[in-house]
């Protein structure tokens, strides 16, 4: 047997179900607000953390400037200018690097791409962007390229060659 509703509580069923619909749309404003101001933290940070790495840069380049016009010493006095030298230098690689990835992920704020993976185009989670406030790539996608030893931009290509496919065969 079907039983039908009654009639006379049709009106309540459609207020929760309009209400229903009101609060999910309202949880998924607040959640996209969250990740806003979440977002603006986290360029605030990354700011910060440019002109940081640009204020150290240049005084790692000064200082090595310095450091080879000074006296020449003794051989022992050399070899730990090297050594030194070469720290720097090896450091100074690495600060380059981050201030790279920085710059890059200002410009996809600046874009309206921030917070979405250069590969497969879905959300990066805020965990992984307060982890790594210039990742541009999501953890799933940034495994494949560590398995595969592919570059973001192949395991794009390779993606939407995929999507291409499947398009493709409707059956």
């Amino acid at each position: 047997y079907l039983i039908a509703p009654c009639p006379r509580f049709w009106p309540m069923a459609k207020k929760t179900t309009s209400r229903t619909r009101r609060a999910t749309k309202k949880a998924a404003e607040d959640t996209t607000m969250a990740r806003k101001d979440a977002i603006l933290n986290l360029k605030a940070i990354l700011v910060r953390r440019r002109d940081a790495l640009r204020s150290a840069l240049a005084g790692d380049l000064t200082l090595l400037k310095e450091l080879r016009s000074g006296e020449p010493g003794d051989v022992m006095d050399a070899a730990l200018d090297s050594a030194q030298d070469e720290i720097s230098s090896q450091l100074a690689e690495v600060e380059s690097r981050e201030l790279a990835s920085i710059e890059h992920a200002l410009e996809r704020m600046r874009d309206g791409d921030y917070g979405l993976c250069e590969v497969c185009t879905g959300k990066i989670p805020m965990a992984r962007l307060n982890a790594l406030p210039y990742a541009t790539i999501c953890i799933n996608c940034q495994r494949e390229i560590e398995r595969t030893g592919l570059s973001a931009e192949s395991l794009r290509e390779e993606a939407e060659m995929v999507s291409d496919e499947e398009e493709v065969d409707v059956s």
